[in-house]
């Protein structure tokens, strides 16, 4: 495996960040058989911080299922709004641009975000194409929409059930406004949105289970597929849900194998019917 850090800025912000773009890529050689798909990992953190335990053990998972795998590392406040989708979409174009040289399929590149990460990696998935955003060149918007998106107990909604320290912190406003309902991304799902792979808890006392299910209604408003699971009991902010849970949360002991469905469904959306595991 080859890792290597990309800035995603020519300079640093006022506040003194660099965001970044880690690549896990997996070794081989630029012929058609190695070609692989890519998975680009968003961990959460409210928009306040980047969560290292939504980070590298989620890449290495995906380079062991046979993915080459990348974690952003993006603007949180006090940057705004659209700072974080911006350095989501020049990741994307930044893995399309090299996928020659890095024995990636560019047309199957999925994201995957956790909490306000899920947040991000829909917002890319839904805003794409915004002109408001990224211009109108269509040719250009088309480097950074994914082809997949997976969404782990994902901030959606500004609404009744909003994760409101999130969108505050995404757009410096204490209370709803027009921005915040710009970004409730239950309704800026269209017919261009890609398929989506969703899990949640229904005791998340955080981000409620409501934000899902208005992800996966709009999808299906559209007849986008999806797939959603929501387990009875866990915290939010799980991750891999695997020993570190645990140690997180001692009296909880049930194993909800999310990524393993979501790579068996990544490999249904991409058409893999073999592939050479990490």
């Amino acid at each position: 495996m080859k890792t290597m850090k990309f800035d995603l800025l020519e300079k640093r912000t006022e506040h003194d960040f660099m965001p970044t773009l880690t690549a896990y890529l997996l070794d081989g050689n630029p012929n058609e058989t190695e070609i692989r798909p890519a998975v680009l990992v968003i961990p959460g953190g409210g928009y306040s911080h980047v969560s290292f335990r939504e980070g590298e053990r989620v890449a290495l998972f995906y380079n062991a299922a046979g993915f080459h795998a990348f974690i952003l590392d993006y603007c949180v406040a006090p940057h705004r709004h659209p700072l974080p989708i911006m350095n989501a979409a020049k990741s994307i174009e930044l893995i399309r641009e090299n996928a020659k040289d890095w024995n990636i399929d560019p047309d199957k590149i999925a994201v995957c975000g956790f909490s306000a990460g899920g947040h991000l990696a829909a917002s890319i998935s839904t805003l794409w194409n915004d002109a408001e955003i990224f211009g109108d060149d269509e040719e250009k918007n088309l480097l950074h929409k994914p082809n997949a998106t997976i969404l782990s107990y994902p901030v959606i909604t500004c609404g009744e059930f909003a994760h409101k320290g999130s969108f505050k912190n995404l757009s410096g406003s204490e209370d709803e406004n027009e921005l915040w309902k710009k970004l409730s991304l239950e309704y800026r799902v269209d017919e261009n949105t890609p398929s989506a792979f969703i899990w949640h808890t229904y005791s998340d006392g955080a981000v409620p289970v409501e934000n899902s299910m208005l992800y996966a209604s709009a999808l299906r408003k559209y007849n986008i597929p999806f797939e959603l699971h929501i387990y009875p009991d866990g915290p939010h902010g799980m991750s891999r849900v695997s020993d570190e849970t645990y140690w997180l949360v001692p009296k909880f002991t049930r194993k909800y194998p999310w990524m393993d469905f979501a790579v068996e469904w990544l490999y249904l959306q991409f058409g893999i019917t073999t592939i050479e595991k990490g």
